[in-house]
Formats: C-alpha cells, sequence, structure tokens
C-alpha cells in the first residue's frame, strides 16, 4: 500500500517541503497531498508591493506541481486530529477567493506522515481598536484590502504605519514611494532600525527622511480608532489608514491537538523538523518551533522556512528509505529589506542573526533584494535546486492504520 503523506499549507516552506518529497521517493509508493486554500502561491515577501498597487505574476499550483506526482487539494483545514491521524478540510472557491462551499464540501483525509506548516496571521496583540481599524499586509486578502483602501484616499490625508521591523520598513517605503501625495508617517517602539549596524542605520534614516516620512520613535500605540491611533502618552496620531506591522502569530490551529507546543502556540520540533511528542507529525516554516545557531529560536521569516523544509522534507525521505537522515545547517547570512523598487538594504548578521559591521545599501542592494525573492519563488518549482535527484523506493512498506472512526463505521 501507498504511504500517504499529507502537507498542510503551501506557503515557502510547505511547497517547498512537498515538492522536495516528491524528488526524493518513487511515486508508486507514496500518496502525496498537498492542501492550500489559495489555488496560486502567494508570494508573500512582495505583500507590500501589492498593497501599494503594483501587480505580482500569477503561480498557478497546477502549474507548479505538474507532473511531480503532488496532489493539490483546494481545501481549508478546519481540524487536525494527530491521535486519529486524520485531517478535516473543507472545500473552496476554485476561483481563488478563499471562501469555503456552502454544501457537501467537508471531507476527512488520512495519513502516515503529516507535515505541518499552515504558517501564521498577523497579530494585533489584544490592542484595543487594531482588529477593526487597522490592516495588514501578512496575506493576500489583507494586502488586497490595503491596496483598495489606499487607492480611494485623497492626496495629503494620513497613513500610519505601525511596526518597525522588517515587514513595518518595507511597507511604509513601499506605500510612500508608490504615493508620494499622501501623508505617510511610521511608529516604532524603539529607536528606528536599531537593531542594524551604523551603516544600516544611516542609509534606513537617509531613505526615510528622503521620501518624506514621519517617525514616532519610542512610540507605542495602545489603540486604533478609525482615523486615529493612540500612543501610550494620549497622544493622537492621525490616520486614515492604520497598518498594523507589529508581528505574527502561528495559526492556532495546532491548539486544538495534543501536539507539544509552545506558549505562543508553535509545534516544538527536534533538529530534523519532527514533532517531539509526535513521531509522525513534521512541523516547518512559521508554525514550528526549531533551535538555530546558540540554542536560540529561529524566527518567522521565508528565509528560516525554506531551510526548515529541507531539513524535513530530507528526514522523512531519510526515515523511509533506510537512509541516513541528512543535517542542514539552519543559520543565518543577512537580512534583507527592500526601500521602495529603487533602494534596499541588506544587512549581514552573524549565524544567530546578529547584525555585524557590513552592509549593501542602494539600487544594488534592491537589486539583490530581488534576485532573492524571485530566487524564493523559483525554488517552489525546483526544491532541490536544480540538482539531479533520485526517487527511492521505500524500505518497509507499511499497512495504514486505521482510525477508530473508519474502524467503527
Amino acid at each position: 500500500m501507498q504511504h500517504r503523506i499529507i502537507v498542510l499549507g503551501a506557503g515557502y516552506a510547505g511547497a517547498i517541503a512537498a515538492g522536495r518529497i516528491a524528488k526524493r521517493l518513487r511515486r508508486e509508493d507514496v500518496a502525496l497531498t498537498l492542501v492550500n486554500a489559495e489555488p496560486d502561491f502567494v508570494e508573500r515577501v512582495r505583500m507590500h508591493q501589492l498593497a501599494a498597487g503594483q501587480d505580482l505574476r500569477p503561480r498557478p499550483f497546477r502549474e507548479v506541481f505538474a507532473g511531480t506526482g503532488v496532489e493539490v487539494k483546494l481545501a481549508k483545514v478546519t481540524g487536525v486530529d494527530v491521535d486519529r491521524k486524520t485531517v478535516t478540510v473543507t472545500a473552496v472557491d476554485p476561483h481563488g477567493t478563499g471562501r469555503t462551499e456552502q454544501a457537501g464540501g467537508t471531507e476527512e483525509l488520512a495519513y502516515d506522515t503529516l507535515v505541518y506548516a499552515l504558517g501564521s496571521a498577523w497579530s494585533n496583540h489584544g490592542v484595543p481598536g487594531a482588529a477593526e481599524h487597522a490592516h495588514d499586509v501578512a496575506g493576500r486578502p489583507g494586502a488586497l484590502r490595503l491596496r483598495e483602501r489606499l487607492a480611494r484616499l485623497d492626496a495629503g490625508q494620513p497613513v500610519l504605519v505601525v511596526g518597525g521591523g522588517l515587514t513595518g520598513l518595507e511597507a511604509v517605503t513601499e506605500i510612500a514611494e508608490a504615493r508620494p501625495d499622501l501623508d505617510v508617517a511610521l511608529a516604532v517602539r524603539g529607536g528606528l532600525g536599531d537593531w542594524l549596524s551604523p551603516k544600516g542605520r544611516r542609509h534606513l534614516r537617509k531613505v526615510v527622511d528622503g521620501l518624506g516620512i514621519t517617525v514616532h520613535e519610542d512610540t507605542a500605540v495602545t489603540a486604533v480608532a478609525a482615523d486615529h491611533a493612540t500612543t501610550a502618552d494620549g497622544t493622537a496620531l492621525p490616520a486614515a489608514v492604520t497598518v498594523w506591522t507589529t508581528g505574527f502569530a502561528a495559526n492556532p490551529l495546532a491548539r486544538a491537538t495534543t501536539l507539544e507546543l509552545t506558549d505562543a502556540g508553535q509545534i516544538v520540533v527536534d533538529g530534523t523538523m519532527r514533532s517531539v511528542s509526535h513521531p509522525d507529525v513534521y512541523a516547518v516554516g512559521d508554525a514550528a518551533m526549531a533551535m538555530g545557531p546558540g540554542e536560540k529560536p529561529l524566527r518567522m521569516s521565508c528565509a528560516t522556512g525554506t531551510p526548515m523544509a529541507w531539513q524535513a522534507a530530507d528526514a522523512i525521505a531519510a526515515r523511509l528509505t533506510g537512509g541516513k537522515v541528512p543535517s542542514i545547517p539552519l543559520r543565518y547570512f543577512n537580512q534583507c529589506i527592500s526601500l521602495g523598487r529603487g533602494n534596499g538594504l541588506i544587512q549581514y548578521v552573524t549565524a544567530d542573526d546578529r547584525a555585524v559591521d557590513r552592509a549593501l545599501t542602494g539600487r544594488l542592494a534592491a537589486t539583490y533584494k530581488e534576485l532573492i525573492c524571485k530566487g524564493a519563488a523559483w525554488a517552489i518549482s525546483h526544491p532541490t535546486l536544480g540538482l539531479p535527484t533520485r526517487r527511492r523506493p521505500l524500505l518497509h512498506p507499511q499497512p495504514h492504520q486505521t482510525a477508530p472512526a473508519e474502524v467503527a463505521a
């Protein structure tokens, strides 16, 4: 019987994991299913561009996985039972709206190996009014809503971006460049780019000033209303549109399982991305808590999710075929920040993601960042980076374990 492998989520980590597993195992030995709620691959690292009015190249999964042996199931994951080894999904509108079908669309899928890659969404940290009034760029639906809202703004209206991390910097500079007629501001808890090297901070300040962005440093936003945001000291910052970029939260679905999780809801995994509590479950990307150099938790990012996907896929293939489980280095090299279409900042970092005194800036950095984005998308269709691969047979094919509910039926 075929070994059933289900991958949940087709972001960078999930899509790469599915494609790489397909390259490692014989098609006749495995039934490999990738479940995702959208028909196209979403380049999450470009959502600020989409929000600012740019059109992105569509990447339909039917083309990405054509001829690979990966079955793409367009559905929303609504439940995971890691004890019965089943996943419940609900079919979604095939036109890509993300809406679930009204009738007859619920299905239970059984697995032998599960790869959980349901990622993360924006987190408002419980700030009053943020959920009702703020916009996000954490995914395509949010970016499109923000795009529509920005398009309706008249010249001179205020836009406030809250959060000074990578996402916030890319969003605020992209919006300011695309809409120089708007009054764009950025609110950050600490100093502007305070984690960067001195060269990086100087360049960031120069770009922000050149785009006319007002920066509110050492500013914590404590409430959001339709036309303003309130700070911890009671100051009201005008905002016809508030963009919230203060961090991400793992998909809450894992909290309903018996998987061992962190307090933040991420699945605890070992060095091979295998759940420490359920050995037939692997977790990759933002959904997982993996440790990097110096036993520091890896941050949520595409730079983290891709090598995690390589490690999980290769570990699954090795264990099923009797091979040696490889160890793929999980370390950082740089942080790539686009600052509009013609400017950028590449901050070089230590293995554990601390800035060093080297940075690439300007148009060359923008070109570098663009190549990184294109490379990340290319890796979805080339999960082994174009290297030749050999599909290996399973070592000991096992009969499926029947779920209790199926026995009762």
